[in-house]
């Protein structure tokens, strides 16, 4: 299956094999001139929220796409939900490190103000900013086949960072931190939330790493190397999906 695209109401309707599916909008405008789907291939269509549809095209143009179902897969969520708390970064490093992320299987992420972030989102900046993420994301979700789309959480300073800590797992990557990532025991609690925190360019500010570990987060750190902030979580992420055993 080389194809998924999004349906958000297609949950609304049962479906069964035989039954045709139609995909209206841009992502049938997209299926049709951007991956230039025709009749008689395969594909797939999906809410976004573990339900996937397979079937075959037996119709396309520009305008809507008709999918005769052959396989309907209801995907449950995978415990424990991995969360990416990415910093603000220049550029768009952190624009880079959501989008590995959402293709490496993390459940949402968060868009983090952190003290030494050198973007800013002020006033109508913040709604912007988490459009942007969320697009990424979906993007992202469709090219992986992803069932489900990460949430994109409300932007976030360090003291709503520091809120977030209680109930959850929060890991946050420090190049100086004495316990390796690759030590951790994660059989412990399978169904708590594993929230994993990335500083921006400048790292996370010494205030901010008192204030996160007084919340109750572990500091860890990856190897001898500091990596970027665009790599540094997905590169997390990939330790943490082979040692719960996805990978």
């Amino acid at each position: 299956m080389s194809s998924l695209f999004l349906c958000d109401d297609l949950a609304t309707t049962p479906h069964d094999r035989g039954d045709v599916v139609r995909l209206t909008g841009d992502e049938a405008r997209h299926a049709a001139t951007v991956n230039r789907l025709r009749v008689g291939e395969h594909t797939a269509l999906g809410d976004g929220r573990g339900l996937i549809v397979r079937g075959i095209v037996t119709r396309v143009d520009a305008r809507e796409l008709e999918l005769v179902v052959e396989t309907v897969e209801r995907h449950p969520e995978v415990r424990p939900a991995l969360v990416l708390v990415q910093a603000l970064a220049k550029g768009d490093r952190d624009e880079l490190a959501i989008q590995a992320a959402t293709e490496l299987g993390v459940s949402s992420v968060l868009p983090w103000q952190a003290e030494r972030s050198v973007s800013r989102w002020v006033g109508p900046k913040i709604a912007k900013g988490v459009e942007r993420w969320s697009s990424i994301v979906r993007e992202a979700a469709k090219q992986s086949i992803r069932p489900y789309v990460p949430v994109v959480g409300e932007f976030a300073d360090t003291a709503a960072l520091v809120r977030h800590a209680e109930g959850v797992r929060m890991l946050v990557l420090e190049p100086s931190a004495e316990q390796k990532l690759t030590a951790l025991d994660l059989a412990a609690a399978p169904e708590t939330p594993i929230v994993l925190v990335v500083g921006p360019e400048g790292g996370i500010s010494p205030r901010e790493l008192a204030l996160l570990s007084g919340a109750g987060a572990t500091l860890v750190r990856l190897g001898d190397e500091v990596l970027r902030t665009s790599t540094a979580g997905p590169a997390a992420l990939a330790v943490l999906n082979a040692a719960l055993g996805r990978w």
